[in-house]
């Protein structure tokens, strides 16, 4: 057989056009995708609350407002509900300026401070990026008081050695900003990518199950009727997300420790995710067969941008943001997020995800009750061999 020869079998086409696809598929999805950092950084929304009664609150809203790259900026809002906002992820950033700030600054009290709140329990890409900016705030706003304050008390250089001190204390300390970082993650990329892995975990394990359950549903065809083999393919799908998932989470508990308080909230999760995305993926290959996983691998690409972990919604471009509507993933990372790390309640993620899971497997019942057409249940030589022993007694 020649090498030519060798090249044109079943195998090796089949090898050669993946290796093609794969390529164009990953890099085609990834690179457009990560376009949006940090080219959409302008696109997270952030909230400026001025509560302060002087002069200097106002002049630093406006300078913000027109200094910072951001286009949605939120001032008609207090500071409570902007941090309610902010535990939701609906805000990347609150900039609080306190009622006592400009009295503070005048007199050159360490207090005069700005409060800066983070939520670090969303995408990585949002809390390091708003991280940067409060720093860079925060440097501007220093030397600018600093400035200030000096002008302000050094007016007559013939002062005593102590007294001078005490003067240059005041300048250095006159303000100091206030970053504050809710829903703190521990040190350590693994505990910020948890919820992406055990939601990636569980997607390719069901992706490549679906695979094999479906091939299953339909080399049993005549042995059973296409009802009660689809059942068959839920309930081993079943078994498997139960067993997958308690090994999963237990992996992640010797490595991130999570607290044991959740363990259980987790494990149900997992399982949740593991029906959700077999059937979200079974849908192409109950259509198209083994065809269908092919299919299957841009979507599970293009939802690794779409699933929150990295970069916000609000940054996304709009396939992505609109594949995040439907995508199980986006919906269980965000849900291991609250769960986790977070503060609010993971149930309106875990509702959702639920629901695309109803919904893809309504599909996969259409597509079985109208698409593949019936087929004579075959009896085996063992029931014939029965029935005939029952007759015969």
């Amino acid at each position: 057989m020649k090498f030519t020869a060798f090249l044109k079998t079943r195998g090796a086409t089949a090898a050669i056009f993946m290796g093609i696809f794969y390529a164009v598929a990953m890099l085609g999805i990834f690179l457009p995708g990560y376009t949006a950092i940090p080219g959409n950084v302008d696109k997270l929304p952030i909230a400026i609350i001025n509560d302060d009664a002087g002069k200097n609150g106002a002049m630093i809203a406006e300078n913000l407002q027109e200094n910072l790259p951001f286009k949605e900026i939120e001032t008609d809002i207090t500071n409570n509900q902007a941090l309610k906002d902010l535990e939701h992820n609906d805000l990347a950033l609150v900039v609080h300026i306190p009622k006592t700030f400009s009295e503070n600054i005048q007199k050159g009290e360490a207090s005069s401070s700005i409060d800066f709140t983070i939520n670090e329990a969303g995408a990585t890409v949002v809390s390091s990026t708003m991280n940067s900016v409060v720093t860079e705030i925060n440097n501007q706003l220093s030397t600018q008081f600093s400035q200030q304050t000096a002008q302000g008390v050094l007016v007559n250089f013939n002062v005593p050695e102590k007294q001078a001190a005490e003067l240059a204390e005041k300048i250095e300390k006159s303000y100091v900003g206030n970053v504050v970082t809710i829903n703190e993650i521990p040190d350590g990329m693994n505990h910020n990518m948890l919820p992406m892995f055990l939601t990636m975990a569980g997607y390719v394990g069901a992706m490549i199950g679906a695979m094999q359950l479906v091939g299953a549903f339909r080399a049993s065809r005549g042995k059973a009727s296409k009802t009660r083999l689809f059942t068959y393919v839920q309930m081993a799908a079943l078994l498997i997300a139960v067993v997958s998932s308690i090994i999963a989470v237990g992996v992640a508990y010797l490595i991130d420790k999570p607290s044991g308080d959740l363990f259980f909230g987790i494990v149900g999760q997992q399982i949740l995710n593991y029906m959700v995305c077999f059937n979200f993926t079974a849908i192409l290959i109950f259509l198209f067969g083994e065809g269908g996983m092919i299919l299957n691998l841009p979507i599970l690409l293009m939802q690794t941008i779409a699933n929150g972990a990295t970069i916000s919604r609000d940054m996304m471009h709009a396939p992505y943001e609109w594949m995040s509507h439907i995508s199980p993933m986006y919906y269980s990372v965000q849900a291991y997020f609250a769960n986790l790390f977070g503060s609010i309640s993971p149930s309106p993620y875990i509702w959702s995800m639920a629901a695309v899971g109803a919904v893809a497997m309504l599909i996969n019942m259409a597509i079985v009750a109208f698409l593949h057409n019936p087929m004579p249940v075959q009896v085996s030589e063992t029931e014939v061999e029965k029935k005939a022993a029952e007759i015969t007694a």
